[in-house]
Order: structure tokens, then C-alpha cells, then sequence
């Protein structure tokens, strides 16, 4: 069995987990190990990793684990990578990226331990055929992936190429438009499942309704993309094949149960351009209007999600007399008394890195959880609107103005 290492955003790792033991139930070897921050171990066969890749929503990459060793200087990585059989898996026609990521190594360079590596694996090609690999650092055919801490060094042969967030449908993007596999992961830890209303009432580029109509349908992430394992010297094409074939798509809903806003008309129509690219077969139905003026589109309560605007977004349509902070101010009361109003029994979630986001909206969080968007981090704030909410806060007394 082979270890891997599936790398996913801070404060993913539990929703990984789960759904690698998902995914898991389709074999008899993937196994899944302990979570460490930013990812999740595992072993199997690699035909799983083939699998992994197909069916992943959450995790950024599939790391095949060549190597694991105590280091003391480069010179130690640079041996341990030098031993390592690369012909066995890729030839010196094949163009390569080394990357490298450190927690507390003593090292002084990341960037010479990176040309070590790549020394290294080139001086193995040079030795074995008299040629090597060319290093193209915007579209390898292979990444390796070096990982130290204060005592050992791990190296990884990357079987996805391209990180899995990009799942082959993305042309247009909103600003900073959430990764994908962020949007799935909050729709795990939401709770929302297929059947159940969700509405994203500033939807931008449609990412977080477009996971959810790929789930609704049974499209896996992967189906539309290629793999770094495709070119693998001993590619099972076969075994590849079998396991796309397994792909069961879902009954189109009859009923919509997604819903869609947003206050900019660019954004709805780049929504369903998207959702077309992304090769969504049911209706969406998509509006146009300001986020603190929506309604629920469906009588039964469901879960709200969205990842609103920052400070600079909100004012798309703004008076632009009004002081940036101050109409963040306005919008995110006026929001939070639509939410108290006309959301009563839904489940809303805010994704966010405004940390003060609840006391905005006047509302008292009944969940927060931490995750990070790259570098950034933000706050994934759960909020229970309760029948009665509004009433109960007219009855209290008002303060003198």
C-alpha cells in the first residue's frame, strides 16, 4: 500500500476525513489515517488515488509519498531524493516542478533546498539515460512536493497535477471568488444535503451553487478535468475507465430546490454561464436584486449560505458619498432585519473575514468556526432564525436615543 497526504484548507480537515470515508466505501483498500493541520493521511492502492482525484470535492491535491527521512542539511535531502526511483514513474520527456513548503525548519533557504531537489532528481535522469527533465513552472507535467519540519523531510509525487479546486469549468470570476473546494466543504459543514432548499443571496460567480447542482446531479468534481497520473509511466487506462463507468448521475429535480441572487446583473449571467460550463442540466433560478431586500424563495425553510462582498464590493451599487465603512454598516443591519423578518425557521450561514460580522447584523451567532481562504482567516458563522425572532426583539424596550 502507498501513503498519500491530501492537502485542504485550514479548518477542513474533519469534512475531508468524512468524505474520504466516503469515498472509501467503493474500495477494500483506501484507508483513512489522522488529520493533521491543512490535510489528511491515508493509504491505499493507486487505483484509489485515481478515485480520490475523481471524487474529492474538499482536498486541494493527491501527494503519493516517495520518501520520509531525518535531515540535518540539504545535502541529506538532497541524497534522499536522489534515491528515489522517478523513472518508475515518469520519463526525462516529461517537464517538472519542485515545490516546498517548511514548519520550523532550521534551514536558511527554502529556495537553494529547492534546487537541491531538483538537482537531485534531475542528476538521477542524467545518470540513468544522459538527458534530463525540463523544469516549466507554469504547466509541468509533474510537481513534486517537498515538506519540511524541525527534524524530518518528506518528499511527494503530486498525482494530480492542476490543484482539484479547479475543476475544469472556471473562464470568468467574480472578485476573489471562493475556491471550490472551499464552497464544498461549507456546504458539508453546513449540513445542507441534496433535497434541501439553499439560497446564496450574493452568489457572485455561482461557486457555492454550482458545487451544490454538481452534487444534486451526482457529477463528481473531477469528471471534467484531467490527472498528473494520466501520464504516469504505468497508467491503468483501463482501471481509469472502469471507474468513470461506476459514475451514476441522479434524476434531474423536478422542483428547484437551489436559488440564486445577487445585486450585480454581470454577476447572474456569469453565474449561468458558469453553471452551464460546469454542465448543470436543471433550472437555477437566478434574480437580481439587493441582498437586504431578498425573500425566501421557497415556503419551506431551508439553509442559507452565502460568502458576502468586503467593504469595497458592497458599494457596487451604493451612493458613493457614503463613506466605505459606513455603508457596510448600513447594509449589514438592514440586512440582518431582513434575515429577523422573513427567514424565520431557516438555518443561515455567513462565511466571512469580518470577524465582526454578527454585531453588524444585530444577530447572535449560535455557531462560529474558524477556516482560512488562503492566508486569510475567517469565520464561518451559524445563525438559527427562530419563529418569533423579530417579535421578540420589538418587545424589548427601546434605548433613549
Amino acid at each position: 500500500m502507498t501513503s498519500y497526504f491530501l492537502p485542504c484548507p485550514r479548518g477542513m480537515e474533519a469534512a475531508l476525513a468524512e468524505e474520504l470515508g466516503e469515498i472509501a466505501q467503493q474500495s477494500t483498500t483506501l484507508k483513512v489515517h489522522n488529520q493533521v493541520p491543512g490535510g489528511v493521511h491515508c493509504s491505499g492502492s493507486l487505483i484509489d488515488a485515481y478515485r480520490i482525484n475523481l471524487h474529492s470535492r474538499i482536498a486541494s491535491r493527491v501527494l503519493m509519498r516517495m520518501a520520509q527521512a531525518s535531515y540535518a542539511n540539504e545535502n541529506d535531502i538532497y541524497d534522499l531524493v536522489l534515491e528515489q526511483p522517478w523513472e518508475d514513474w515518469f520519463g526525462p520527456e516529461h517537464t517538472i516542478r519542485v515545490d516546498i513548503t517548511a514548519v520550523k525548519s532550521p534551514l536558511k533557504s527554502l529556495e537553494f533546498t529547492t534546487l537541491k531537489i531538483k538537482d537531485a532528481v534531475c542528476d538521477r535522469f542524467r545518470d540513468q539515460f544522459g538527458r534530463r527533465p525540463s523544469v516549466n513552472t507554469r504547466e509541468p507535467d509533474m510537481r513534486i512536493v517537498g515538506f519540511l519540519d524541525q527534524r524530518n523531510f518528506t518528499i511527494y509525487l503530486d498525482t494530480s497535477g492542476e490543484a482539484l479546486f479547479k475543476r475544469g469549468w472556471r473562464q470568468e470570476t467574480g472578485d476573489a471568488p471562493l475556491r471550490e473546494n472551499l464552497a464544498a466543504g461549507l456546504l458539508r459543514v453546513s449540513g445542507w444535503r441534496p433535497g434541501t432548499p439553499l439560497f446564496d443571496p450574493m452568489c457572485g460567480s455561482g461557486t457555492i451553487l454550482i458545487e451544490a447542482a454538481q452534487m444534486v446531479q451526482g457529477i463528481p468534481p473531477g469528471a471534467r478535468r484531467r490527472f498528473a497520473f494520466e501520464k504516469f509511466r504505468d497508467f491503468d487506462r483501463q482501471a481509469w475507465q472502469d471507474i468513470k463507468a461506476e459514475i451514476k448521475p441522479n434524476a434531474l429535480p423536478f422542483d428547484p430546490t437551489l436559488f440564486g441572487s445577487d445585486i450585480s446583473g454581470d454577476m447572474i449571467a456569469m453565474t449561468r454561464h458558469n453553471m452551464k460550463m460546469a454542465g448543470v442540466l436543471f433550472d437555477v433560478p437566478l434574480k437580481q436584486i439587493e441582498a437586504q431586500a431578498v425573500k425566501p424563495p421557497v415556503e419551506q425553510s431551508g439553509i442559507l449560505l452565502t460568502n458576502p462582498p468586503y467593504g469595497e464590493r458592497i458599494g457596487v451599487r451604493g451612493d458613493s458619498t457614503i463613506a466605505r465603512d459606513e455603508m457596510a454598516v448600513q447594509f449589514y443591519q438592514a440586512l440582518g432585519t431582513t434575515l429577523k423578518q422573513r427567514f424565520a425557521g431557516w438555518t443561515v450561514y455567513l462565511f466571512t473575514a469580518d470577524l465582526s460580522l454578527p454585531k453588524l447584523l444585530r444577530l447572535k451567532e449560535s455557531r462560529k468556526t474558524p477556516f482560512f481562504n488562503g492566508a486569510l482567516e475567517c469565520r464561518l458563522f451559524r445563525f438559527d432564525m427562530v419563529a418569533g425572532y423579530n417579535r421578540r426583539e420589538e418587545a424589548k424596550p427601546k434605548q433613549d436615543q
